[in-house]
């Protein structure tokens, strides 16, 4: 698991190794004596306790036992996974295919009540058409996923949209201007989906706004994310996908939702930047 430069899985990252540490002090033990236990190159102990190398569940073990706390062991590869879900490559992710990361999410979108997102660079996966959503994973596929499931991992994105028809539920969707307009998929593709962008905007739990193109905007694009209910942040990322718990920094993101918020348009003005971009593509 490559060291990621976010502060949540950072910080998390910190507390595991802080708690190993604490391990190798209380049995009286150097950095040295635990590599030299485990049968390790000596730096090793160094990096994991200092958060620069992330353990595996083996060398958790290895250093519990070296310590004495093998009781200690399952608790603290539980914290490991937990880090590790912080910040996933999509290497990892997608391994066995577009698929399974698929339905990984449909937990998640379940619980939520409040859907917040903000796209800059395509329409937000709720929102998506079949052959949007068929163009977009099949791109992803191309690019670094070598089984192709493209057929069954769109099948799953469309059974998630069933959230949008559930009551008690809203949903507020941001897209920069640009993302009408990205070309992907072709045009009749682009054109299917602006449709249905317009259909979406008039359901009463939706809420669809613009950010539109100007040259005096204050805030510029910012990468796309998710924020559900005020309790998660997901971040798609072109090296990998970040979850955010941490509330400081949920409360960042939101901010930031809104900000991008009171520069959209609405409604007719929306709707007028939708119809513009279809006739644009004739």
């Amino acid at each position: 698991m490559a060291v990621a430069p976010f502060s949540s899985a950072q910080q998390a990252r910190q507390v595991l190794a802080n708690r190993l540490a604490e391990l190798c002090r209380d049995a009286g033990l150097t950095g040295l004596s635990i590599a030299r236990l485990c049968g390790w190159h000596p730096s090793k102990s160094s990096r994991i306790m200092n958060a620069r190398t992330p353990p595996s569940a083996d060398d958790i073990r290895a250093w519990c036992q070296a310590c004495g706390a093998e009781d200690q062991a399952e608790d603290l590869i539980a914290s490991l996974r937990i880090v590790e879900d912080m910040w996933v490559a999509w290497r990892r992710m997608e391994r066995s295919g577009l698929k399974q990361a698929q339905e990984a999410r449909l937990p998640l979108y379940k619980r939520t009540r409040r859907f917040r997102s903000y796209s800059s660079w395509l329409v937000p996966g709720l929102i998506q058409t079949r052959g949007y959503t068929e163009s977009v994973l099949r791109s992803v596929q191309r690019r670094r996923v070598d089984v192709d499931d493209v057929a069954e991992a769109v099948a799953a994105r469309m059974e998630r949209q069933a959230v949008l028809h559930e009551s008690g539920r809203r949903f507020a969707f941001l897209m920069e201007e640009s993302v009408l307009r990205n070309g992907l998929g072709g045009t009749d593709v682009l054109i299917g989906q602006l449709g249905h962008l317009l259909a979406v905007g008039s359901l009463p739990s939706v809420s669809l706004g613009i950010v539109p193109d100007r040259r005096d905007r204050l805030r510029m694009p910012v990468e796309g994310f998710w924020i559900f209910d005020a309790a998660q942040v997901n971040v798609e990322l072109v090296s990998g996908y970040l979850t955010i718990t941490q509330p400081s920094e949920v409360a960042a993101y939101a901010d930031t939702f809104a900000e991008l918020s009171g520069m959209a348009v609405y409604g007719p003005h929306a709707r007028a930047l939708i119809t513009s971009a279809i006739n644009s593509l004739g």
